[in-house]
């Protein structure tokens, strides 16, 4: 009885091998870990923001309405549970790329703002966490794209035969991926004219 059951162990052991089980397990578990790695990057951004809106605040306080939209997307990041369970629900996802993606127009915007404070761009904290914002910006973009590269891989493999009817006998679905916000005006070419505007009628 007990060889027997060894036997099943192993047939078992080498069926679940075979059918992408432990495929989807291994991509799963990258996911959640290169999930991390994107939120700690997005925390971290967020981290510098109050340091950078106190920052400007001292030498452009008339840019009440920018400071207020940095300070208000921010709050509106912190405010969403970055949870791995995020990645099993396209709408929650949705909401988290949403706010992310409202607090990297506001910095934009606040960035825009300062080009006009010459002092302000000489004064060391504010070049200081200029820098940290850039490099920070550079890990999220690395972040972003280890997580997309993972979902990638666990998206062709739950859905490619035979791995597919496992995902489907243990629920496994598609994972939601970043997109891009403003996809359809990107991908409109750009209108170049070199003409010369007509000068206006007198």
């Amino acid at each position: 009885m007990r060889k027997i059951l060894t036997v099943l162990a192993a047939l078992a052991s080498l069926s679940l091998t075979n059918c992408g089980y432990n495929a989807i397990q291994s991509e799963d578990e990258q996911i959640k870990g290169n999930w991390s790695e994107v939120v700690n990057q997005y925390q971290r951004r967020a981290d510098l923001v109050p340091n950078l809106v106190n920052s400007v605040k001292g030498f452009a306080q008339q840019e009440k309405d920018v400071l207020l939209g940095v300070t208000n997307a921010r709050a509106k990041v912190g405010s969403i549970q970055a949870t791995p369970e995020v990645l099993n629900d396209p709408a929650a996802f949705q909401k988290f790329q949403a706010a992310q993606g409202e607090l990297s127009s506001a910095l934009s915007r606040l960035l825009v703002v300062t080009e006009n404070y010459p002092q302000l761009k000489s004064d060391a904290l504010f070049k200081d966490l200029m820098s940290q914002l850039e490099g920070t910006e550079n890990r999220i973009t690395v972040a972003r794209n280890r997580y997309i590269k993972a979902v990638q891989d666990y998206n062709v493999t739950i859905r490619s035969f035979p791995s597919n009817l496992t995902a489907m006998m243990f629920g496994y679905k598609e994972k939601p991926n970043f997109s891009v916000e403003n996809e359809k005006e990107i991908s409109t070419a750009p209108k170049v004219d070199f003409n010369p505007a007509p000068a206006p009628s007198k």
